[in-house]
């Protein structure tokens, strides 16, 4: 199957943050769901601190939980992990789905907790239906906090599960 050039132009404009570029190849009919060259959506490759282009990824019908060919990771995996918690957020209200599961068997929470990212680690473990569920290595993103020295996020993390009980 041929890649048209206007998904390889969606994806590069997402990926720049280029939102009035973004906004035109969609106004003009562009796929929003046609995966470019590398076999990634323009929301996968979207530049993640701009919650403003996902936003109209996403009202464009952009599939939020569409994984990525290596790793299984979606964009949700990649937003937490990178601790984008704006971008997060329009993400979620826009049905991406916190409860799947990488290829090794992380969940975002477990990708934001292995970073330190505690605001983004707060907001996905009332939304993750299994908050200590353990990867395919039998870690949780509390002992990922806490194995790569994320010592305030284990502690926040420890003291929430604590309190939950």
């Amino acid at each position: 199957m041929a890649v048209s050039s206007e998904a390889n132009r969606l994806a590069s404009a997402s990926a720049r943050g280029d939102l009035t570029e973004v906004e035109n190849i969609l106004q003009n009919g562009g796929n929003v769901n046609e995966r470019n060259v590398f076999g990634r959506t323009a929301l996968q490759v979207m530049k993640l601190g701009n919650p403003a282009i996902a936003e109209v990824l996403l009202q464009a019908n952009a599939d939020p939980n569409v994984r990525d060919p290596l790793g299984g990771l979606t964009v949700t995996h990649d937003t937490a992990r990178d601790g984008y918690e704006d971008t997060l957020r329009v993400l979620v209200d826009h049905g991406a789905d916190v409860n799947l599961l990488d290829s090794d068997g992380n969940l975002p929470l477990h990708l934001a907790a292995r970073e330190g990212n505690l605001d983004v680690v707060k907001f996905l473990i009332e939304r993750t239906s299994q908050p200590l569920l353990k990867n395919l290595k039998g870690q949780t993103a509390y002992d990922l906090a806490k194995m790569h020295n994320r010592l305030s996020t284990a502690q926040w993390i420890e003291e929430y599960m604590h309190f939950q009980n």
